[in-house]
């Protein structure tokens, strides 16, 4: 098992992207969440390179793509992705993956380009907007604390790294699920200028995250496309709070448990990730 992972940049209207292609087949675009980048899907691509042509970009402000001033709403940034697709790559249609932030992005995507989307699968995340607490009443501290103005920057100014292998270290379903190699990847892209900015930015885009998706969805009902919802089931994981979310905002919902799995999906479960992923787009 082998893929040829390629490095490659887009100038877009409002960014620079930088963005992993792999394979050949029919379009597979997987987007990764805070705080990571398309590195996250680095155990996952070899699986599907040899059915699949697949398009893993850093999103707006995180990884090795730019980061602008503002624009850190998921309708935005999921406007940023379909930019890439439909005017730099000249795809009209894809299979699409969201995992953790990741996944309010393709829900966007999805709702905003309904007939561009084959299929959705979201991994470990539930989606604003649902009428459901997506910060699991407090349990998520870091959701509401990363929202107050002034006070996480004031806290973590220089010291980022210490919180980020927090999190690494405490939202799997062990300490140590990723290697010091693999969390140096994300301290080198977070610990650039402008990274802690960025980071905060997509929490403090939420509320209008919530709006956006009640109006999609008042607007246009469910999606309509079929969607697969998996959460992890230890530690960090969201279990099926995952599945039930996307039954909330989508018709044709199907899913379940990740086995052994806290909140780094693709990282503690790449295997398991990627049959599913074979198996629902068939």
């Amino acid at each position: 098992m082998s893929a040829e992972i390629k490095s490659n940049y887009a100038r877009l209207s409002g960014i620079t992207m930088h963005y992993l292609t792999a394979g050949s087949g029919e379009p597979l675009v997987l987007l990764h969440g805070v705080p990571q980048s398309s590195h996250e899907w680095r155990h996952v691509i070899p699986f599907l390179a040899d059915k699949y042509a697949i398009i893993a970009p850093d999103l707006r402000g995180l990884g090795d793509t730019s980061r602008p001033a503002d624009g850190y709403d998921k309708k935005t940034i999921a406007e940023d992705v379909w930019e890439l697709l439909s005017e730099h790559l000249k795809i009209d249609r894809f299979n699409l993956v969201g995992h953790d932030w990741g996944g309010p992005v393709a829900f966007a995507l999805a709702a905003q380009h309904r007939g561009a989307v084959s299929k959705l699968a979201i991994l470990d995340v539930t989606i604003p907007g649902d009428g459901a607490d997506m910060s699991q009443g407090g349990r998520r501290w870091h959701h509401p604390f990363f929202r107050t103005p002034d006070l996480p920057e004031a806290m973590f100014g220089g010291r980022e790294h210490i919180y980020l292998e927090w999190l690494f270290d405490n939202y799997g379903s062990r300490a140590n699920v990723l290697s010091q190699e693999d969390k140096n990847e994300y301290f080198r892209t977070y610990l650039k200028p402008g990274g802690l900015r960025t980071l905060l930015a997509y929490y403090r885009g939420f509320p209008t995250d919530v709006k956006d998706n009640e109006l999609f969805l008042e607007r246009d009902g469910k999606l309509e496309m079929p969607v697969l919802a998996l959460g992890g089931d230890s530690g960090f994981g969201r279990g099926m709070e995952t599945m039930e979310s996307l039954q909330r905002v989508a018709s044709d919902v199907r899913g379940g448990l990740i086995p052994g799995s806290g909140h780094w999906v693709a990282e503690e479960a790449p295997e398991f990730i990627a049959n599913e992923l074979g198996k629902f787009f068939g």
